[in-house]
């Protein structure tokens, strides 16, 4: 399958296929319902959705990996010295690096702003040292980085048909941030943070003291509903943005709208008990979501096409 989508794309620099199945390997492994999302992309563009999904989840290993050995101030220096030479990668567009050199050729056949990538990695150094976030203005400039960028960064991909777009991208991107944030509180707290607002639990006589006792009082559990309200605001916010989009990629971000902002719903359906279960999407539901995306996405390339490739970049193919 990975070999079509490659021909697909235009993508026939051996060294690149590498590097673009080394992301789709990534993502495989490690993100399976934003994977099954990408399987309903036309599929000359699931190398490109793959490639930035692969930088972005390399980088978050150097963070976050619970296995490592490294100390914070290791992690980074590794995140500082790859991440360093990954904009100036981006910069001069070519990498010989496994990991970015995908992310390389996705950027400039696409024309993504080398500032979002900038972005990314500051939310991801921002990990190594902030603990805690007071308001969700402050919270704010971390999940531009970490989530809006990711959306804004996937839009020229899906080939919009207004600038709104990527607005409402940046509305879908924190919204399936912050429902992430709800499901993991007690595995952010074994990480040594916590990315709620601290003000806005306040409202609700919750304080990092009560989340690290790790019993969800009715306090704590009105505090994330309240979060929840923040997550289904900015998913209605974001609606239009889809219907924007080529029209043969709107069924995968329509799905991935169903199935990240679903979680939320499923924090409802475990009583927000987050402490104890990691609250999930089950298959039943993914399939129900995917299985109709999947026709709709099928008509939809056979009555508009896949779209476009992109420009590859001067010099490669």
């Amino acid at each position: 399958m990975s070999q079509r989508e490659l021909d697909a794309a235009g993508i026939v620099d051996p060294g690149l296929r590498a590097s673009y199945e080394r992301a789709r390997v990534l993502n495989s492994q490690h993100g399976k319902t934003y994977y099954l999302a990408t399987l309903l992309l036309p599929p000359a563009k699931r190398p490109f959705v793959h490639a930035l999904y692969g930088f972005a989840r390399y980088a978050d290993e150097i963070v976050d990996d619970l296995e490592s050995t490294l100390t914070a101030d290791q992690k980074a220096d590794a995140l500082s010295t790859w991440g360093a030479a990954a904009l100036t990668d981006l910069n001069r567009g070519y990498s010989h690096d496994p990991i970015t050199a995908a992310v390389v050729d996705t950027a400039h056949r696409w024309q993504i702003p080398l500032a979002h990538f900038e972005a990314f990695l500051h939310s991801m150094a921002m990990d190594l040292t902030v603990t805690e976030y007071q308001t969700f203005e402050d919270l704010y400039e971390y999940v531009y980085g970490s989530a809006a960028v990711i959306g804004l960064q996937m839009v020229p991909i899906l080939e919009p048909a207004t600038d709104d777009a990527y607005r409402r991208a940046t509305d879908l991107g924190v919204a399936f941030q912050l429902a992430n944030f709800v499901r993991d509180v007690g595995e952010d707290l074994d990480r040594g943070r916590v990315y709620l607002p601290l003000t806005e639990l306040a409202e609700f006589g919750v304080d990092r003291a009560a989340l690290e006792r790790r019993i969800a009082t009715p306090e704590i559990k009105n505090a994330l509903r309240a979060q929840i309200s923040r997550v289904r605001e900015l998913e209605e916010a974001a609606r239009p943005g889809i219907a924007a989009l080529h029209p043969a990629c709107q069924p995968c971000i329509e799905a991935a709208r169903v199935l990240y902002c679903g979680i939320v719903d499923a924090v409802a359906q475990i009583d927000y008990e987050v402490f104890d279960r990691r609250a999930s999407v089950g298959l039943g539901r993914r399939l129900a979501v995917a299985g109709p995306a999947w026709r709709r996405a099928r008509v939809a390339r056979r009555r508009f096409g896949g779209g476009s490739t992109g420009e590859p970049a001067p010099g490669r193919s």
